[in-house]
């Protein structure tokens, strides 16, 4: 159609997980925390005055910005809150690179990073893994490029790289941006927050999707030296002055300060994790150690895809990409001992028949 622009065109968006409606399915697939969030956020939902709604929120999140920086222990100009974040990876591309400014980051990562290289026209580099499912850091070091995106845990992975590692790595580039997108560390606890005081090229992403159960509410932030704060408002300002609502700002703020209620979730999931994989293994799937919330278990005597489709027909979901590296494998969020005992109970079915 000629109202379509070329970019619109030729751009390959990304593709989100199954969200069906309804009780039909046991979901594995979008790393959902299969708990919910803390007693602190019902309070704040049921004490919320929606008259104020009618007002545009702060749109500098400075409450919420307040909140995070305590927990965190950095100061509030060392925060930015976006719109989930997906939302501040984007705001990454045009606040640090540009087309004579190259990102890089690993072959085998999350696909939104591929997404946002081609949507603001960054040329990028793809560094292949070292051996299957390890990051090279040796060898993204050695890339040319302005900066680096790197998940960890890594998706669809689950594989995390320790705090002295990544720290050691930030050594050897002291003039490259790094950006870690921290969105499953919780589930680690190795996350290089702390860093920042000391490295002013490392931007740390983070959400309240995952460890503190809010995906529905979309809001997320980086942690960064207070000129990487600077470039990412500028990018924020010239896209939407208010990505943060006023309702979502109250919300994570309670949840942020939270620590005791999220410690024992963690551990709950943390305690599950090992006990999937372990039976998976037993089973005879290729399952990497994971450091997150989810397990990339494949090598099995289907297919991905095959288990992607028998699971389904089975009422449960996992997430599945038809991709080379990938095919072979399904990435399962871990759920509560209930659900994956369902999924246990439906690949045994599969391995006996």
């Amino acid at each position: 159609m000629q109202f379509i622009s070329k970019k619109a065109r030729a751009v390959t968006p990304y593709t989100a997980g199954e969200q069906p409606r309804g009780a039909q399915f046991i979901k594995l697939n979008t790393n959902e925390n299969p708990y919910p969030p803390s007693p602190r956020v019902k309070a704040v939902l049921d004490a919320f005055d929606p008259a104020g709604l009618r007002r545009y929120p702060d749109p500098a999140s400075g409450r919420l910005r307040a909140a995070i920086a305590q927990a965190e222990g950095v100061s509030p100009d060392c925060v930015f809150c976006g719109n989930g974040s997906d939302e501040v990876l984007a705001l990454c591309f045009p606040a640090f690179f540009g087309a004579d400014e190259p990102a890089c980051f690993p072959a085998v990562t999350y696909t939104f990073y591929d997404v946002f290289a081609h949507l603001f026209d960054v040329p990028f580099a793809r560094v292949p893994m070292r051996e299957e499912f390890y990051l090279d850091l040796d060898r993204l070091a050695d890339t040319p490029c302005k900066g680096y995106l790197i998940a960890n845990p890594n998706a669809p992975t689950g594989v995390g790289i320790g705090r002295e590692e990544m720290a050691a790595f930030l050594a050897r580039v002291p003039e490259k941006l790094v950006i870690l997108d921290e969105a499953y560390m919780d589930f680690f606890g190795q996350s290089c927050a702390p860093l920042i005081k000391t490295c002013r090229n490392l931007l740390v992403v983070k959400t309240f999707s995952k460890s503190y159960a809010l995906a529905g509410i979309r809001c997320g932030y980086a942690l960064g030296d207070p000129a990487l704060i600077d470039a990412l408002t500028r990018a924020k300002d010239c896209f939407n002055s208010y990505p943060v609502d006023a309702l979502c700002e109250a919300v994570c703020a309670a949840a942020v300060l939270d620590r005791d209620y999220y410690a024992g979730t963690l551990a709950r999931v943390r305690e599950e994790r090992e006990r999937l994989r372990g039976e998976l293994l037993a089973l005879g799937f290729t399952v990497p150690e994971s450091a997150a919330n989810f397990l990339f278990a494949g090598r099995f005597k289907a297919d991905g895809g095959t288990l992607y489709r028998y699971l389904k027909e089975h009422g449960i979901l996992v997430r599945f990409w038809d991709k080379p590296f990938l095919r072979d494998f399904v990435r399962i969020t871990v759920g509560t001992r209930e659900e994956n005992d369902a999924l246990l109970a439906a690949l045994r079915a599969l391995a006996a028949g």
